[in-house]
């Protein structure tokens, strides 16, 4: 029995080092005094270049969001672009300490790649996209149809699985990079070409005539996109998590770059007539930075960077912008869609 016991405090020792091991990213991206953002190679919208060579995006807003958390600096962040074949090895590697890259929350990504996503800050699914000229209307018309598609994502296995369930004899073209598959479809190479529906309308505005393609309406899946942290620091994983959802319950209290401070002054410590979870958020009563390891104010110095989750989606792929996106799923809980953050508390 005793012996038992020294196996059992072995075990649990070397979980406990296992754990200790993997944790710690906090204080790596603190003493190297910048965040190491894993983002794609360029989908406009979520992460691209812009025209002065600016790293812009939904996705990298995010990664801004969390710069500022933790520095009160949104600009001591480095962007490393990854390919989808590169992403999740470079995160295990410590080769970037958080990956924001239109990735999809899967159950073996979840576990046997021993990955965690922390939230999601883009609800999406997946089309089709056709040259308008084609007079196709519905992805069930593409009987036959090649397809260009990116190899080795979930977007080539849930075609497979489409075109299963509705026997359309789909000729898949693979390319190992999405620009690749755009590039082959925009030359007349595929019939249709198939990603994220967000992504559709991003690569669209690359395209040689953006208004001869149309999406399709049909979508054929649930991609939940959103950030990526190891396993084992969970830590970290909060100030993920709670960075994105900062900006959730900003956007709920109407909370925007332009009026942060107006908010702050009207919500002192000793207005009793204040939002208790303005307050909380904002650091204005109580310290809720203090256990994820952040400073009082990092609420703050995130909406005060990238503004509410509202602004980020406006800014980046909204209605007004060249991708044209509505609110849809990413619309906030309280106004039916699906974005909700836990509360402040």
């Amino acid at each position: 029995m005793k012996q038992l016991k020294y196996v059992v405090a072995g075990v649990a020792l070397l979980a406990g080092m296992a754990t200790a091991a993997q944790a710690g990213t906090l204080d790596d991206v603190k003493a190297r005094g910048k965040l190491l953002c894993g983002v794609t190679t360029g989908l406009a919208g979520f992460g691209a270049p812009n025209d002065k060579g600016e790293w812009a995006g939904l996705d990298i807003d995010l990664c801004k969001g969390i710069a500022a958390a933790v520095f009160g600096d949104a600009t001591k962040v480095e962007y490393k672009p990854l390919s989808a074949e590169q992403r999740f090895t470079a995160l295990q590697s410590g080769e970037v300490d958080v990956l924001a890259r239109n990735s999809t929350w899967t159950l073996k990504r979840d576990t046997e790649l021993k990955l965690d996503f922390v939230t999601v800050n883009y609800y999406d699914g997946q089309g089709f996209m056709v040259h308008a000229d084609s007079g196709v209307k519905s992805a069930l018309e593409l009987k036959g149809a090649t397809v260009c598609v990116q190899e080795g994502t979930t977007t080539e296995k849930n075609m497979g699985d489409y075109d299963k369930a509705n026997g359309l004899g789909f000729q898949p073209v693979k390319f190992k990079e999405n620009d690749q598959a755009r590039a082959a479809y925009d030359e007349g190479r595929c019939d249709a070409y198939t990603t994220d529906a967000s992504g559709l309308a991003g690569e669209r505005t690359a395209l040689k005539d953006p208004k001869n393609n149309i999406i399709l309406p049909e979508i054929i899946s649930k991609e939940p996109l959103g950030p990526v942290v190891r396993h084992g620091d969970n830590q970290w994983g909060d100030i993920v998590r709670w960075t994105h959802f900062a900006t959730l319950v900003a956007e709920e209290k109407g909370i925007t770059q332009a009026n942060l401070a107006e908010v702050i002054a009207a919500n002192g410590a000793d207005n009793a007539s204040a939002d208790p979870e303005t307050q909380r958020m904002l650091g204005i009563t109580g310290n809720l930075g203090e256990g994820a390891g952040l400073t009082i104010t990092w609420a703050q110095d995130v909406i005060k960077a990238v503004g509410n989750y509202g602004e980020i989606f406006d800014r980046n792929v909204g209605p007004k912008t060249n991708i044209g996106l509505e609110r849809g799923l990413n619309a906030l809980w309280n106004k039916g869609g699906l974005q909700y953050a836990a509360p402040f508390n």
